[in-house]
Protein backbone atom coordinates (compact mmCIF):
# COMPACT_ATOMS: atom_id res chain seq x y z
CA UNK A 1 0.00 0.00 0.00
CA UNK A 2 1.32 3.43 -0.96
CA UNK A 3 0.97 6.00 1.80
CA UNK A 4 1.50 9.74 2.03
CA UNK A 5 2.19 11.28 5.42
CA UNK A 6 1.74 15.03 5.71
CA UNK A 7 3.47 16.62 8.69
CA UNK A 8 3.19 20.15 10.04
CA UNK A 9 6.56 21.52 8.90
CA UNK A 10 7.19 23.76 5.92
CA UNK A 11 5.86 22.89 2.48
CA UNK A 12 8.43 24.04 -0.07
CA UNK A 13 7.45 24.07 -3.71
CA UNK A 14 9.66 21.97 -5.95
CA UNK A 15 9.70 19.21 -8.52
CA UNK A 16 10.02 16.37 -6.00
CA UNK A 17 6.98 17.64 -4.10
CA UNK A 18 5.07 18.14 -7.35
CA UNK A 19 5.80 14.60 -8.52
CA UNK A 20 4.90 13.09 -5.15
CA UNK A 21 1.55 14.85 -4.96
CA UNK A 22 0.73 14.02 -8.59
CA UNK A 23 1.52 10.33 -8.01
CA UNK A 24 -0.65 10.31 -4.89
CA UNK A 25 -3.56 11.79 -6.84
CA UNK A 26 -3.08 9.39 -9.74
CA UNK A 27 -2.81 6.20 -7.69
CA UNK A 28 -5.06 7.06 -4.78
CA UNK A 29 -2.51 6.87 -1.98
CA UNK A 30 -3.64 6.44 1.61
CA UNK A 31 -3.15 9.81 3.31
CA UNK A 32 -2.23 10.19 6.97
CA UNK A 33 -2.06 13.70 8.41
CA UNK A 34 0.13 14.24 11.46
CA UNK A 35 -1.82 16.80 13.49
CA UNK A 36 -1.49 20.23 11.84
CA UNK A 37 -0.31 18.55 8.67
CA UNK A 38 -4.01 18.12 7.95
CA UNK A 39 -4.16 21.75 6.87
CA UNK A 40 -1.26 21.23 4.46
CA UNK A 41 -2.91 18.08 3.12
CA UNK A 42 -6.16 19.90 2.39
CA UNK A 43 -4.25 22.74 0.70
CA UNK A 44 -2.58 20.18 -1.57
CA UNK A 45 -5.92 18.50 -2.34
CA UNK A 46 -4.76 15.40 -0.48
CA UNK A 47 -7.84 14.26 1.39
CA UNK A 48 -6.75 12.72 4.72
CA UNK A 49 -7.95 9.21 5.45
CA UNK A 50 -6.61 9.44 8.99
CA UNK A 51 -5.42 12.16 11.35
CA UNK A 52 -3.13 11.27 14.26
CA UNK A 53 -1.51 13.33 17.01
CA UNK A 54 -2.29 15.35 20.09
CA UNK A 55 -4.21 17.85 17.94
CA UNK A 56 -2.46 20.89 19.37
CA UNK A 57 -1.55 22.37 15.99
CA UNK A 58 -4.45 21.52 13.69
CA UNK A 59 -6.65 24.53 12.96
CA UNK A 60 -10.16 24.27 14.39
CA UNK A 61 -11.91 24.78 11.01
CA UNK A 62 -9.85 22.00 9.43
CA UNK A 63 -10.59 19.64 12.32
CA UNK A 64 -14.30 20.44 12.13
CA UNK A 65 -14.31 19.87 8.37
CA UNK A 66 -12.63 16.49 8.67
CA UNK A 67 -14.85 15.38 11.54
CA UNK A 68 -17.92 16.35 9.50
CA UNK A 69 -16.59 14.24 6.63
CA UNK A 70 -16.23 11.24 8.91
CA UNK A 71 -12.44 11.12 8.70
CA UNK A 72 -10.94 8.92 11.39
CA UNK A 73 -9.24 10.98 14.11
CA UNK A 74 -6.83 9.33 16.56
CA UNK A 75 -6.07 11.70 19.41
CA UNK A 76 -3.09 11.14 21.70
CA UNK A 77 -2.10 12.82 24.98
CA UNK A 78 0.07 15.91 24.62
CA UNK A 79 2.57 14.38 27.07
CA UNK A 80 3.86 11.44 25.06
CA UNK A 81 7.19 9.91 24.05
CA UNK A 82 6.59 10.02 20.28
CA UNK A 83 6.27 12.96 17.92
CA UNK A 84 3.12 13.15 15.84
CA UNK A 85 5.16 12.18 12.78
CA UNK A 86 6.47 9.07 14.53
CA UNK A 87 2.92 8.08 15.44
CA UNK A 88 1.91 8.54 11.80
CA UNK A 89 4.80 6.37 10.59
CA UNK A 90 4.01 3.58 13.04
CA UNK A 91 0.37 3.73 11.99
CA UNK A 92 1.36 3.48 8.33
CA UNK A 93 3.46 0.38 9.00
CA UNK A 94 0.69 -1.18 11.08
CA UNK A 95 -1.66 -0.71 8.12
CA UNK A 96 0.71 -2.55 5.80
CA UNK A 97 2.34 0.35 3.97
CA UNK A 98 5.07 -0.79 1.58
CA UNK A 99 5.94 2.71 0.36
CA UNK A 100 5.74 5.91 2.39
CA UNK A 101 6.41 9.44 1.22
CA UNK A 102 6.58 12.11 3.92
CA UNK A 103 6.03 15.77 3.14
CA UNK A 104 6.13 18.70 5.54
CA UNK A 105 8.66 17.04 7.86
CA UNK A 106 11.34 19.72 7.49
CA UNK A 107 10.56 23.00 9.21
CA UNK A 108 11.93 25.99 11.10
CA UNK A 109 12.83 23.97 14.21
CA UNK A 110 16.16 22.20 13.77
CA UNK A 111 15.37 19.72 16.55
CA UNK A 112 12.14 18.65 14.87
CA UNK A 113 13.81 18.40 11.46
CA UNK A 114 16.68 16.27 12.79
CA UNK A 115 14.25 14.06 14.69
CA UNK A 116 12.28 13.54 11.47
CA UNK A 117 15.42 12.44 9.63
CA UNK A 118 16.41 10.06 12.42
CA UNK A 119 12.97 8.44 12.25
CA UNK A 120 14.16 6.89 8.99
CA UNK A 121 16.29 4.54 11.10
CA UNK A 122 13.36 3.09 13.05
CA UNK A 123 13.65 -0.69 13.07
CA UNK A 124 9.96 -0.94 12.17
CA UNK A 125 10.71 0.71 8.80
CA UNK A 126 13.42 -1.69 7.62
CA UNK A 127 11.08 -3.43 5.16
CA UNK A 128 9.37 -0.22 4.00
CA UNK A 129 10.43 2.21 1.25
CA UNK A 130 10.36 5.55 3.10
CA UNK A 131 11.43 8.94 1.76
CA UNK A 132 11.27 12.49 3.07
CA UNK A 133 10.19 14.90 0.34
CA UNK A 134 11.08 18.58 0.56
CA UNK A 135 10.94 20.89 -2.45
CA UNK A 136 13.31 19.44 -5.05
CA UNK A 137 14.84 16.96 -2.61
CA UNK A 138 14.17 13.36 -1.63
CA UNK A 139 15.94 11.79 1.35
CA UNK A 140 16.13 8.11 2.27
CA UNK A 141 18.28 5.69 4.26
CA UNK A 142 20.02 2.67 2.76
CA UNK A 143 21.35 -0.49 4.38
CA UNK A 144 24.18 -2.72 3.08
CA UNK A 145 23.55 -3.94 -0.46
CA UNK A 146 23.25 -2.66 -4.02
CA UNK A 147 21.02 0.37 -4.53
CA UNK A 148 20.06 2.18 -7.73
CA UNK A 149 19.98 5.96 -7.45
CA UNK A 150 17.01 7.25 -9.44
CA UNK A 151 17.44 10.54 -11.23
CA UNK A 152 18.66 12.31 -14.33
CA UNK A 153 22.09 13.38 -15.53
CA UNK A 154 22.95 16.63 -13.76
CA UNK A 155 21.04 15.86 -10.57
CA UNK A 156 22.85 16.29 -7.27
CA UNK A 157 23.38 13.35 -4.89
CA UNK A 158 24.84 13.47 -1.39
CA UNK A 159 25.86 10.37 0.57
CA UNK A 160 26.12 10.90 4.33
CA UNK A 161 27.18 8.21 6.82
CA UNK A 162 24.44 7.70 9.36
CA UNK A 163 24.61 6.33 12.90
CA UNK A 164 28.36 5.74 12.51
CA UNK A 165 30.87 5.16 9.73
CA UNK A 166 29.84 3.51 6.45
CA UNK A 167 32.32 1.20 4.72
CA UNK A 168 32.93 -0.63 1.49
CA UNK A 169 31.23 2.04 -0.60
CA UNK A 170 31.44 1.79 -4.38
CA UNK A 171 29.53 4.15 -6.65
CA UNK A 172 28.80 4.11 -10.37
CA UNK A 173 27.45 6.87 -12.57
CA UNK A 174 28.60 9.69 -10.29
CA UNK A 175 31.08 12.45 -11.11
CA UNK A 176 33.23 11.77 -8.05
CA UNK A 177 33.40 7.98 -7.69
CA UNK A 178 34.05 5.95 -4.58
CA UNK A 179 35.77 2.59 -4.97
CA UNK A 180 35.41 0.32 -1.95
CA UNK A 181 35.96 3.29 0.34
CA UNK A 182 34.75 4.49 3.72
CA UNK A 183 32.79 7.59 4.60
CA UNK A 184 33.42 8.52 8.21
CA UNK A 185 31.12 10.42 10.52
CA UNK A 186 32.19 14.07 10.59
CA UNK A 187 33.95 14.89 7.29
CA UNK A 188 31.66 16.13 4.52
CA UNK A 189 33.30 14.17 1.72
CA UNK A 190 30.09 12.64 0.34
CA UNK A 191 28.30 15.94 -0.22
CA UNK A 192 27.28 17.36 -3.62
CA UNK A 193 28.11 14.60 -6.07
CA UNK A 194 26.53 14.69 -9.53
CA UNK A 195 24.83 12.04 -11.66
CA UNK A 196 26.75 11.75 -14.95
CA UNK A 197 25.25 8.59 -16.46
CA UNK A 198 21.80 7.26 -17.25
CA UNK A 199 22.22 4.68 -14.49
CA UNK A 200 23.73 5.55 -11.12
CA UNK A 201 24.10 3.25 -8.13
CA UNK A 202 25.83 2.74 -4.81
CA UNK A 203 27.04 -0.48 -3.22
CA UNK A 204 27.39 -0.46 0.56
CA UNK A 205 29.17 -3.17 2.56
CA UNK A 206 28.62 -1.95 6.11
CA UNK A 207 26.83 0.76 8.04
CA UNK A 208 24.09 3.04 6.79
CA UNK A 209 24.03 5.88 4.29
CA UNK A 210 21.63 8.76 4.08
CA UNK A 211 20.97 9.51 0.41
CA UNK A 212 19.82 13.02 -0.46
CA UNK A 213 18.82 13.43 -4.11
CA UNK A 214 18.19 16.89 -5.52
CA UNK A 215 16.46 17.25 -8.88
CA UNK A 216 18.78 19.42 -10.95
CA UNK A 217 21.80 21.27 -9.60
CA UNK A 218 21.59 21.91 -5.87
CA UNK A 219 22.02 25.56 -4.96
Amino acid sequence: MNTIIVANGNIRAGEALKQTVATAHEHGAYVIAADGGAGHALALALQPDLVVGDLDSIAAPALQQLEAQGVRIERFPSEKDETDLELALLEAVARGATQVRIIGAIGDRLDQSLAAIYLLSLSQLRATDVQLIDGDQSTWLIQPGHHAIPGEVGDTVSLIPFNGDAGGITTTGLQYPLRNEMLSTGPARGISNVIVAEEAAVDLASGQLLVIHTIGQAK
